[in-house]
């Protein structure tokens, strides 16, 4: 078992944001998607925008999200669901037994809200219903993100914080099972637009509430030295490594209005999922938008290791447009 419940909803839910490392809450534009990884970037501009987002892992698991955007008098909303289905498994005894089959499946139906308070700050929240059924076994629970933003259109900065996944698991998976805690996570994001060249940088610093990210195998042994006869303590993370586990860095290149290239890399990640013989290109993202009159098409990549990749893929528009 893992440390907290409903791990699922720490996946990246739209190609933009897995392009960028998996945690982009800087782009303020006509992006849906944006304003549902960020709620204080939801803005009138995403008015009747609907979004389709889809990914493709190993084994027959799919995930993805569904949303849509409307502007009311107080704010502009969004509403989504973002589901994970694990596939088909086999149902066995304790001896391998065959029994039949199940399908686990995974769901967060929410919604959020952001207000701008003037050209220069914007507030939000987002409230997620969150279930997940596991063959005969059912949990649910629920959670609030909260963020504000600062931004300068005119200088080409925004600097935005969110705190998400703050909330409680109502009923475990087990009846009088002990409620396990949620993924509480605190982001700090900054982001510049170069004038004159088409860069936009950002520096995404995360888990800001959990200092230590590294992990130490309790079964690691120290070694001895063949040469000196030195005993060869366990490695561990020093301060700069602990540090840098916190920081994504993001680069969106704009060509024109209609392409956009993205890549990413997470010092966490690499760490994390890197082979040790063969670390790769684990830690690093790449993405593409392709923006057309009526709708967009987003394309995400991340590079687990070498034993695995994430594809994503995103389609949307705004409902407007086809009416026109």
């Amino acid at each position: 078992g893992g440390n907290y419940s409903f791990p699922f909803i720490d996946l990246s839910y739209n190609a933009r944001s897995l392009g960028l490392g998996g945690d982009f809450i800087t782009g303020r534009d006509q992006d849906i998607n944006m304003g549902i990884e960020n709620p204080s970037l939801l803005n009138s501009e995403m008015n009747s925008a609907i979004g389709f987002n889809h990914a493709l892992l190993a084994g027959g698991i799919n995930y993805g999200m569904v949303n849509y955007g409307y502007d009311l008098s107080f704010g502009t909303m969004a509403s989504y669901i973002k589901y994970v289905s694990y596939g088909t498994m086999d149902r066995t005894t304790i001896n391998g037994i065959k029994e039949g089959t199940f399908s686990p499946i995974e769901m967060v139906v929410g919604s959020g809200i952001g207000k701008t308070i003037n050209e220069r700050l914007s507030v939000g929240a987002n409230v997620n219903f969150i279930y997940s059924q596991l063959e005969t076994y059912n949990a649910f629970g629920a959670s609030v993100d909260f963020a504000g933003t600062i931004r300068d259109d005119e200088k080409g900065y925004l600097v935005t914080a969110l705190a998400k996944h703050v909330g409680v698991q109502f009923d475990s998976y087990v009846q009088g099972g002990q409620r396990s805690v949620l993924p509480i996570e605190f982001q700090l994001a900054g982001a510049y637009k170069i004038p004159h060249a088409p860069f936009r940088f950002t520096v995404l610093a995360h888990h800001l509430n959990t200092w230590d990210l590294s992990y130490t195998d309790p079964n690691a042994q120290p070694t001895v030295d063949a040469l000196t006869g030195d005993t060869i303590p366990v490695p561990k993370a020093g301060f700069a490594e602990k540090l840098g586990r916190h920081f994504t860095i993001q680069l969106e290149t704009i060509i024109g209005k209609n392409i956009h290239l993205r890549t990413a890399f997470d010092f966490n990640r690499r760490k994390e999922l890197a082979l040790s013989t063969r670390p790769g290109a684990a830690g690093l993202s790449f993405g593409l938008g392709l923006y057309f009159k009526k709708f967009s098409l987003d394309y995400g990549f991340m590079i687990y290791s070498r034993a695995g990749f994430n594809n994503m893929i995103t389609l949307s528009t705004h409902l407007s447009e086809w009416r026109k």
